[in-house]
């Protein structure tokens, strides 16, 4: 239903940004504080007709247009101070977009008169210079939409945390290629409804679907020159509207109706959607060398972090960085999270470069800083999901385990630190070298406490990753030592250096059976760590199915095969989705791998306690925990003292990161009379299924074995 009308606003105060329609009409607000005109252009086709807006107060600009109708195409054109020393870069012959447009229809094509300075035809740049060239021809427009939508009994799933398994996918990569996805589907908003995606989706018990940005974004103009276009969508061209490019749907309309219906329909298979949400720049890139498309020509200095000669301070890599020690930032940003809450029903948020939302007038991140006490206090937001990826490219970016609850946290520790022991340890011990033992592992495995205990965050506050979009795929984690980006036209230059994968000797694809087993076996330790680790698992899509990029660890730029979901399966990715199918049951089975509290090492009621013995049955001491050496250990779980009419559950994790078979002494443990043989990675396990307390159990090389107490 459509929210209720607003009475009419007095002529002395603003109304919020953007279009708003009131009892007595519909009014239009845009805030640019240091302009000195702001005209409303309304277009019908090609024709334009400007309409000046009357009313000013506290840097905001607005009208009453009865006009303003959905469906209706509109920009702003903003005359002001051309300062580029101080940071002011006003331009009236360039259109621009509303930061507040529910919808962006159209494409930038990329010349000249879309940047506010001259640029010649050449590519050369005057930036002092400001530009009288019409960009409207070349730039797209904000459109007006209906928000009366049929969402019927939707409610939001409300999973708690303990409960949750992130799925990280792309619109387009996930259905690009699924072959039950109707042709004209595939790769767009109505494509995640479909019945097969959801089912492959709960089949594999995914209870949260985080999607790549599906804000409006444009191709960076080197990309476009290429003759590639960006496909991860990090480059924000508006923060209230859908990507037109991901909906099957041709009209702005039908593309915000597909979405909701997407999310309609994953809600009531009980799936959740959180958004991939990029508020700290904008496809405007640099002031000096970036085009001039909407925040630019309306207050650059106030949307824009600047130093004190209007340069730009940007922590993200990526030219620029919004300012948001401005208060009026701060609210566009909120008010968008609140739209994308409240007109599409997504359940949560995870905050690209999220250090640079938090960073303050000095430029040091400041976990109380207003903005994230904004979002904590918010009654709206601060019941969703919010999840930090706590690191920018800035001055001390690096920030995991520093953010206030009720955010969770994309955990790089976890990441590296299963990397290392399962591929990068394991080639050192082939060539003789320590590696880094298992006394982070096990800090890892328990939840991370050392970085997500203050404020009573527990260990569901830590998102444990392997891989993620931006970075190697897991199956090619076992595949490639080097990445292999020559794709990007970037001389392979970009993406990570320091990957802790490990090819297994040969670097690629191989017929070689040895290698082939060794690989399956080690994509397979990898996600059972990972899924039975304490914390919220995070899985990529395709991941439980083998799918490789062929060693590009940067797809950024590559909408085709090398990145979308390959559904045509092998006899071998069969079996992995199947393993991780039996994985994350395995997990759903076992509440005490799921704790949201930290466990403990002596028994307390309520509580899952864990302890840690060598392959001899000894509780690790000292001396095994500093070893570098050490590659085998044993995680026993256990909720035998929990509280009447809690489930009493115990499990022992082997984890043998050795080079040959070991016998491993099964854990003894009061209460448990014996244990079952639940999973391993071992393809042919030898031995009985069922081992008692205190008796040997063989278990093969580089191998996760789980027993469950019988």
């Amino acid at each position: 239903m459509a929210p209720p009308l607003r009475p009419r606003r007095s002529t002395d105060t603003p109304p919020p940004p953007g279009v708003t329609r009131t009892a007595a009409g519909t009014e239009v607000a845009v805030v640019a504080a240091h302009a000195t005109a702001v005209e409303l252009c309304l277009f019908d086709g090609a024709h334009e007709r400007r309409i000046p807006l009357r009313h000013r107060a506290h840097g905001t600009w607005w009208d009453e247009v009865p006009e303003l109708t959905p469906g209706t195409r509109y920009g702003f054109r903003v005359e002001g101070p051309w300062d580029p020393d101080a940071g002011h870069r006003h331009n009236p012959a360039k259109l621009l977009l509303d930061p507040y447009g529910h919808a962006v229809e159209g494409w930038v094509r990329w010349g000249p008169e879309v940047y506010g300075h001259v640029v010649d035809t050449s590519g050369h740049a005057s930036p002092g210079t400001r530009d009288p060239r019409d960009s409207a021809p070349f730039v797209p427009r904000s459109v007006v939409l209906d928000h009366d939508f049929d969402w019927g009994d939707d409610a939001l799933p409300a999973v708690p945390w303990s409960e949750t398994v992130v799925y990280e996918a792309h619109v387009r990569g996930l259905t690009m290629r699924h072959p039950e996805v109707p042709a004209h589907l595939q790769g767009t908003y109505a494509a995640l409804g479909h019945p097969a995606v959801v089912e492959h989706l709960l089949s594999l018990g995914v209870t949260t679907l985080e999607l790549l940005p599906v804000h409006a974004y444009v191709s960076e103009p080197t990309l476009v020159r290429q003759g590639r276009h960006n496909y991860w969508g990090y480059n924000s061209l508006g923060f209230f509207a859908p990507h037109a490019g991901y909906a099957a749907a041709n009209d702005p309309q039908g593309v915000a109706d597909e979405l909701r219906t997407a999310v309609r329909t994953l809600h009531a298979a009980g799936i959740e959607v959180l958004l991939d949400v990029v508020y700290n720049h904008t496809a405007e890139q640099a002031s000096a060398s970036g085009p001039t498309l909407s925040w630019r020509g309306l207050d650059n200095a106030g949307y824009y972090r600047l130093d004190g000669r209007g340069r730009d301070i940007d922590v993200t890599g990526t030219g620029n960085t919004m300012n948001v020690t401005e208060p009026a930032v701060v609210r566009m940003i909120l008010d968008s999270l609140r739209h994308w809450v409240e007109h599409y029903h997504v359940d949560g948020f995870r905050f690209d470069l999220a250090p640079a939302l938090g960073r303050g007038r000095d430029d040091g991140y400041d976990r109380d800083h207003p903005f994230l006490v904004a979002l904590r206090a918010d009654p709206v937001l601060s019941r969703v999901k919010l999840v930090a990826e706590p690191w920018d490219v800035g001055v001390h970016g690096w920030r995991t385990g520093q953010f206030p609850p009720p955010f969770a946290e994309w955990n790089d520790r976890y990441r590296d630190t299963v990397r290392s022991f399962w591929l990068d340890d394991v080639r050192r011990r082939l060539h003789g070298e320590p590696g880094h033992g298992i006394r982070e592992l096990a800090t890892r495995l328990a939840g991370s406490a050392d970085m997500f205990a203050a404020g009573d965050r527990g260990p569901v506050a830590s998102v444990n990753l392997v891989a993620a979009h931006d970075g190697f795929t897991l199956a090619d984690l076992t595949a490639y030592d080097q990445k292999h980006n020559y794709a990007n036209g970037e001389d392979n230059r970009d993406g990570h250096g320091d990957n802790r994968s490990w090819n297994h000797g040969v670097e690629g694809s191989t017929t070689d059976a040895t290698v082939l087993a060794a690989r399956n076996r080690s994509i397979r330790n990898l996600l059972a760590t990972l899924v039975l680790s304490a914390g919220v698992p995070m899985l990529v899509a395709g991941d439980e199915m083998g799918r490789t990029q062929e060693g590009n660890n940067n797809a950024y730029n590559q909408d085709n095969q090398i990145s979308w979901v390959r559904w045509d399966l092998r006899p071998w990715q069969q079996e992995l989705l199947a393993d991780a199918r039996d994985l994350l049951a395995l997990r759903r089975e076992l509440a005490l791998v799921r704790t949201p509290r930290f466990p403990t090492h002596e028994p307390v009621p309520g509580r899952t306690r864990l302890r840690w013995f060598t392959e001899t049955g000894h509780v690790v001491d000292d001396e095994g925990w500093l070893d570098p050496w050490r590659r085998t250990v044993v995680a026993v779980l256990d909720t035998l003292h929990a509280e009447d009419g809690a489930e009493r559950q115990a499990v022992a994790l082997v984890l043998h990161g050795g080079l040959d078979r070991v016998d491993v002494v099964a854990p003894v443990v009061e209460g448990v009379p014996g244990w079952r043989r639940r999973w391993t990675s071992e393809p042919d396990p030898a031995g009985p299924g069922s081992v008692d307390p205190g008796q040997d159990l063989s278990v093969g090389a580089t191998t996760v074995t789980v027993l469950v107490g019988a």
